[in-house]
């Protein structure tokens, strides 16, 4: 199964995404959709499973979060963790700081489902792919506004 990744798309159906995401399965949505309008392009290439952003409007009906399955792979998508994604890196590299603290790292660990192998989120617009514990961590940055710009 092939699974396209977006997030932030924030109301812009950005036609790159016609090619970028072509021969998907799947499109899973990291929130801030934005419209109704992105949905509709998006499923145009493929089913799309979406989550809630912080902008995102009550119209839009997508849940804070959801689970879904893949070749036996759990995938977990929220629109933003319970932590800066600053923070998450840190953890990942190791940082000394951060290991002074284990007890907050444990606890963000512990707020995942057992199952959940891959975390999908967004919100930061900057891209982030690493493992921490036994998850793959997956920020697929903004295909509206990339920080640093398009």
């Amino acid at each position: 199964m092939k699974i396209g990744v977006v997030s932030d798309t924030h109301g812009y159906f950005e036609p790159r995404l016609n090619d970028v995401l072509a021969g998907v399965d799947v499109i899973v949505h990291a929130g801030d959709v934005g419209t109704l309008a992105v949905l509709d392009e998006l499923s145009q290439i493929a089913p799309v499973r979406a989550v809630a952003g912080n902008v995102d409007p009550a119209q839009l009906a997508l849940p804070p979060s959801l689970k879904l399955e893949a070749e036996n792979i759990q995938i977990e998508v929220a629109h933003q963790l319970p932590i800066p994604q600053g923070e998450l890196v840190k953890w990942a590299d190791g940082d000394l700081l951060e290991k002074m603290h284990p007890e907050r790292r444990e606890a963000f660990l512990k707020s995942f489902d057992d199952a959940t192998q891959v975390m999908v989120f967004g919100h930061s617009h900057q891209p982030c792919l690493l493992t921490l514990g036994h998850r793959l961590f997956l920020n697929p940055g903004s295909a509206w506004l990339p920080v640093g710009g398009p």
